[in-house]
């Protein structure tokens, strides 16, 4: 069984800063993790991979430093790596993020997709799904648990108040919780044998005769992000010391009367 997990190299998000010109992320000097829920899904990958056999491949759309990213998923104990990177690429929204990487799953093949559920910079929780409809493969999204026996996958998905209990035949397409898998940790030997695989390089050459070039890249994304935000440093707030309840209580009714909350 060929088990492929897609990644996401985001930045810090503790590290995270808005430019004030252009709303966009500034990425230079900011530390980039992989996004942890697709940490857990290749975690994931590889318990399946140890329990019923297979190769966990790892695929990474991003700038060319997202090698590290992938490096660090062969130090986990992936068997291969593909980075999608390519100008071509550039100011994807999550539709042309997915026709790229359905077209590069395409090119690898596969039995079992895992994505995370969403990435930690955009929070859309589109990306994987997309991809599973540009495959025509079934999907099942929000995974707390994955058992595979043979070609059937059984799914416990967090749904709410309650779960499903969900059985899919492959080739088929998971979104993971975090709550799926804790990662491993990568190991010394890990570490040396990532840095002996090749990571292999799909580029837009590679893949445009999977997708119609015209929705793929800033021109091809049908949506964009008008106004980002950062957060706002607040303000300190007013401590009153030695008041009894009854004037706590009336203090902070008449601030909210002030502000016409009440």
């Amino acid at each position: 069984m060929k088990i492929v997990v897609c990644i996401k190299q985001v930045p810090d998000t503790n590290e995270v800063k808005l430019d004030p010109v252009t709303s966009r992320l500034i990425r230079e000097g900011v530390p980039s993790i992989i996004n942890h829920d697709d940490k857990s899904g290749i975690e994931a990958a590889l318990q399946i991979k140890e329990a019923v056999g297979g190769t966990v491949t790892v695929v990474c759309m991003g700038p060319p430093q997202a090698d590290l990213a992938l490096r660090e998923a062969l130090a986990m104990g992936c068997d291969e790596a593909y980075l999608l990177t390519a100008r071509e690429f550039g100011g994807s929204d999550t539709f042309a993020t997915a026709k790229i990487i359905a077209g590069g799953l395409k090119k690898i093949g596969y039995d079992l997709i895992i994505t995370g559920r969403q990435a930690i910079d955009g929070d859309t929780a589109q990306v994987g799904p997309q991809i599973a409809e540009n495959l025509g493969i079934p999907q099942v999204s929000y995974v707390e648990e994955v058992k595979v026996s043979g070609d059937t996958v059984t799914v416990k998905r967090q749904f709410e108040d309650r779960y499903h209990i969900v059985e899919v035949k492959l080739p088929c397409l998971l979104t993971a919780l975090q709550e799926l898998a804790a990662p491993r940790y990568m190991h010394a030997r890990g570490v040396i044998e990532a840095y002996e695989k090749e990571v292999e390089v799909l580029g837009f050459e590679d893949l445009k005769d999977t997708f119609d070039p015209k929705d793929i890249g800033l021109e091809g994304s049908p949506t964009n992000v008008f106004k980002s935000y950062g957060k706002k440093a607040k303000g300190a707030g007013t401590i009153h010391k030695d008041v009894s309840p009854d004037e706590a209580v009336e203090f902070i009714i008449k601030k909210m009367e002030e502000r016409h909350i009440i």
